[in-house]
């Protein structure tokens, strides 16, 4: 473990510390302790869920997550493939809060998930967690193919239950950047079995740009700001930098967002989130390229960041927890996206 004594290289994040001899730290935060999958069903929500390797060369994997369905269910079950937040170098789809997040929107919005667990920065530098969430899209979408196949690669989740006329993606953070990118990269070379991605959801997402827009700090404390900095420590290599089209879609050179490849898009935002004029942004310029699809910007007032993965937990010394009205508004309308 590395201590304090040692010089930092990077300190402006608040849960991870990089050390000049490359020495990572992270530092827990609260409810990101590992949980295991429920295989026989969480208590609260009825979901089942579990864990597989999507490669093992690049080894990274998922845990899936499945609602509870009738016995003589036959309707087939739209699939998520989602991606978590966490700015690229933190968080996993295997600890408490993603766990529980998981768990409610499954139950509520009645699909099969695929939450990517993808390797972090800096060890793992952009853009190797937009490969490894493209390969896992990819994986799910070979399902479509070979139905019968004994592939010791094919989950039988996906195969018994999947409906691959629709599938959506989405991710909250740095994981609505990861969605964004995937559905323009799968508009220009498409998907396994000619799968299309019928909606796309975005919640809080992480864009930025070396220009402030609207209410975000002016000047020098521009450049200081976290969304600033982060970028730069997670892609050091991106070319332009901060402007780099993979963060900033307003940027020169970016391409246009006629060819995101998706039916329906959701772009939601918080009132009192740091990034929800990028988020509105973004909302503009899709509005504004003359992209077809159905096109929705779902705001709530008076919310902070990704509010909804917290569920509206409030810290107190009893360790309750209150599910906010804002939060109930937010996976309905996620769960009514997702039919």
């Amino acid at each position: 473990m590395a201590t304090i004594a040692k010089e930092l290289a990077f300190k402006s994040y608040p849960f991870i510390r990089i050390f000049e001899d490359g020495t990572v730290e992270r530092i827990p935060f609260p409810y990101s302790s590992y949980v295991p999958p429920s295989p026989d069903q969480d208590p609260e929500t009825g979901v089942y869920s579990k864990d597989i390797t999507i490669s093992d060369n690049p080894k990274f994997s998922a845990r899936l997550f499945l609602p509870n369905l009738p016995q003589n269910q036959t309707q087939k079950l739209s699939i998520l493939v989602y991606f978590h937040g966490g700015a690229f170098c933190m968080a996993s789809t295997f600890s408490f809060l993603h766990q529980r997040y998981l768990n409610r929107l499954v139950s509520e919005a009645k699909v099969v998930a695929v939450s990517v667990e993808y390797r972090l920065a800096p060890e793992n530098p952009l853009p190797i967690a937009y490969e490894d969430c493209w390969a896992a899209l990819q994986w799910v979408a070979s399902h479509s193919i070979n139905k019968g196949s004994s592939d010791g690669n094919k989950e039988t989740w996906l195969l018994n239950y999947g409906y691959f006329d629709r599938v959506y993606i989405g991710g909250d953070s740095a994981g609505g950047n990861i969605a964004h990118n995937l559905v323009m990269k799968a508009g220009v070379e498409g998907l396994c079995g000619g799968v299309k991605i019928l909606g796309v959801f975005l919640s809080c997402p992480y864009f930025w740009g070396s220009k402030p827009i609207g209410s975000e700090p002016k000047g020098e404390n521009f450049e200081k700001t976290l969304p600033y900095l982060v970028w730069d420590f997670v892609y050091p290599s991106a070319p332009g930098g901060i402007d780099n089209p993979m963060v900033n879609p307003a940027g020169e050179g970016a391409p246009s967002l006629t060819g995101l490849g998706c039916s329906k898009l959701l772009v939601c935002v918080a009132g009192k989130d740091h990034l929800r004029d990028r988020g509105v942004q973004y909302y503009d310029l899709v509005k504004e390229s003359g992209w077809k699809g159905e096109l929705e910007l779902f705001e709530v007032e008076g919310e902070d960041h990704c509010f909804h993965v917290s569920l509206g937990i409030e810290t107190k010394t009893d360790q309750t927890e209150t599910t906010t009205e804002n939060v109930k508004k937010m996976f309905k309308r996620l769960a009514s996206f997702l039919v």
